[in-house]
């Protein structure tokens, strides 16, 4: 389930509705990215995030349902806020749910990565030295690699005996 918005969410609500009835759910992990204030030069004052509508929840669908496909899920969701906010405020929230944690803390890891580096979300800050818009980080971009499929290899000829 995607979500993209400008209020803000209930983490404990939403993890409730997503498991709500189920029992094949053995593991459950969240994630939730916030408004930090910073301290001196880089303290905020508030964080903007633009998107466009139709377009960013096209794309975040479509690397959730590459998640799903990746590790063995029985849900999933992303909540994206956008606008003006403060810091504290909730930006986003990431949950997975699997039969067991190892493919739900995994696909809760590739889909932040990803909503990091890549998501179409612009992000401009505003503090003491004026407002300035944000790119991505090549830490965030390195983050992001590892999930890159390996290219296909091509297969090695077999080798021939002389003597059969």
């Amino acid at each position: 389930m995607i979500r993209v918005q400008s209020e803000d969410f209930d983490i404990g609500a939403e993890i409730e509705a997503l498991r709500k009835g189920r029992s094949d759910i053995g593991a459950i992990v969240s994630f939730t990215g916030t408004v930090r204030e910073g301290d001196g030069p880089d303290a905020l004052e508030s964080m903007t995030l633009e998107h466009y509508p139709g377009m960013t929840e096209k794309e975040l669908a479509r690397i959730e349902a590459e998640a799903h496909e990746r590790w063995p899920l029985q849900a999933s969701l992303i909540v994206h806020r956008y606008g003006t906010l403060k810091p504290g405020d909730n930006i986003v929230l990431v949950v997975t749910a699997s039969s067991h944690r190892h493919a739900a803390f995994e696909a809760a890891s590739f889909l932040m990565d990803y909503l990091k580096s890549s998501a179409p979300f612009w992000k401009q800050e505003k503090g003491k030295q004026g407002p300035r818009w944000v790119a991505s980080r090549d830490s965030d971009d390195a983050a992001k690699a590892r999930w890159d499929k390996p290219t296909a290899q091509p297969k090695a000829k077999p080798k021939i005996s002389a003597v059969e």
